[in-house]
């Protein structure tokens, strides 16, 4: 049995549906929902009325490339929008070795600049510009010479005219290998999604294989990282010991312009479907929606099988899309954050199509919610108040009638993240992650802010606390 300081009480409060409850947690399990509860417990938590929900989880987030940007310069909109802006922030950039960039889009600088261009920007120390697909890095003449003195080039160096032009594609390991950097700790973040009500996170970085998991294990085991992890990634990460984190889908990248071989798209999704394991295809574009589609319709879909992102989703996608059984993990924040963009860079007959969200949950499509961390906003509840709005950062609608409720765009954050059809509850037995609100949902569905959060609860454990701050520490939270 567990003891005391083994126990925690939430008093009096307000559960999905209207209930109120009080709720004991003993040993990371709910172990009672009622009124009146023996308050023995060494911690108790007075409600007074506020929403406990399930923890939140974060169904597709990068989270060593949202540890790095913590030391890294944003450089793409909507705070950089051209040369000058970006000239002054690489200027600010702390320290005096590598300056890493993070952000960038070709309508900063035309383009995408090659070595000699950025050294007009940066010259007197070496520059890494992560383009904000997270697919590309941009690297001054500094940076080229640097990582060239002590290692061959990558194949993912492009060449041109018989020099290389700096642009640098689907090479993070090798970078991370010449660098000669090591996984960052998670410890900040952590924090940060706790702040936000987050117990959860599915990490979709496409290179996850044995040596990331054992960082994430290591992380996990000494309370470095709060939440629980479900890693996806390589093939390879099936073969790596399963302690502190689940395994995930084996992730598949598209990128439009470099499409892999059709028939080695089948052979990756045949091989994930071997070992059990869905995969997640990644789909910014129709032309990445197309390809994933029908090489999921020649290998057959298995449950779990998901798209990332569905950036553009035409009514026949949606159909394909319900047909082979498949759940789509959604951005909805994108459209606020990068909205305006959308609007002058893709063509209007597809603006109806951008980030769906009704529509494909009328569909009966399985939905569930994800940042893409550190390419967008990390706070889940962002990106609930663009769910319902559909409103760009200068003000413009995009797709009114891909709107959801707030309840529905909590939802997204409740998915089960091995089941996108199921979700999680507050109730007995089930684990112990939990997120409570100063207010009833009544009020906190017309905020959908974080500033509501004051509880935050994983695996048992109190990882974010405000109720017993005074007012001064609740405002600086």
């Amino acid at each position: 049995m567990a003891r005391p300081k083994d126990r925690l009480l939430i008093r009096d409060a307000e559960l999905l549906g209207g209930k109120r409850a009080d709720v004991l947690v003993v040993g990371g399990r709910i172990a009672g929902i009622g009124r009146g509860l023996p308050d023995d417990a060494q911690q108790v938590r007075e409600a007074k009325g506020g929403l406990l929900l399930p923890g939140l989880h974060d169904h597709h987030v990068h989270l060593a490339g949202l540890a790095a940007r913590r030391h890294s310069v944003w450089c793409g909109p909507p705070q950089v929008e051209d040369e000058a802006t970006l000239r002054e922030v690489l200027a600010q950039a702390p320290g005096s070795g590598w300056i890493r960039g993070l952000g960038y889009h070709e309508s900063v600088l035309s383009g995408l600049p090659d070595a000699r261009a950025l050294d007009l920007l940066v010259a007197d120390r070496p520059l890494r510009l992560q383009h904000r697909s997270g697919r590309m890095w941009l690297l001054n003449s500094l940076a080229l010479d640097l990582l060239l003195a002590e290692n061959d080039p990558s194949p993912g160096l492009e060449r041109g005219n018989g020099c290389f032009t700096g642009r640098l594609f689907n090479a993070d390991e090798w970078l991370r290998a010449a660098l000669g950097s090591n996984p960052p700790d998670f410890s900040l973040v952590s924090a940060e999604l706790a702040s936000f009500g987050v117990t959860g996170l599915t990490d979709m970085t496409p290179q996850n294989g044995p040596a990331m998991a054992a960082h994430f294990a290591g992380q996990r085991e000494n309370g470095e990282l709060m939440q629980s992890v479900m890693l996806a990634g390589t093939l390879d990460l099936a073969h790596a010991l399963q302690t502190g984190w689940a395994l995930g889908p084996v992730k598949m990248h598209l990128h439009e312009a470099n499409l892999p071989p059709f028939d080695d798209a089948v052979a990756l999704i045949r091989q994930a479907h071997e070992q059990a394991r869905a995969v997640a295809i990644h789909c910014v574009s129709e032309v990445e929606l197309v390809f994933a589609l029908a090489a999921l319709e020649e290998v057959g879909a298995m449950i779990g099988d998901r798209i990332e992102h569905a950036s553009v989703t035409a009514p026949g996608h949606i159909a394909q899309i319900t047909d082979l059984g498949l759940a789509v993990c959604v951005q909805p924040h994108f459209i606020f954050e990068r909205g305006d963009r959308y609007l002058l860079d893709v063509e209007a007959s597809s603006h109806p199509h951008l980030y769906r969200l009704a529509g494909l949950s009328a569909a009966g499509i399985p939905l569930a919610g994800g940042s893409d961390a550190p390419f967008a906003s990390v706070d889940p509840w962002s990106a609930m108040r663009s769910a319902v709005s559909r409103q760009t950062i200068q003000g413009s609608i995009i797709g009114a009638s891909e709107a959801l409720s707030p309840e529905a765009t909590l939802a997204l954050s409740l998915a089960d993240p091995t089941d996108f059809s199921r979700q999680r509850e507050v109730r007995e037995g089930t684990p112990a992650d939990l997120c409570l609100l100063s207010r009833p949902w009544s009020q906190a569905r017309e905020r959908l802010t974080s500033e509501d959060v004051v509880l935050t609860v994983a695996s048992g454990q109190i990882v974010y606390d405000l109720i017993d701050q005074t007012p001064v520490q609740r405002g600086s939270g």
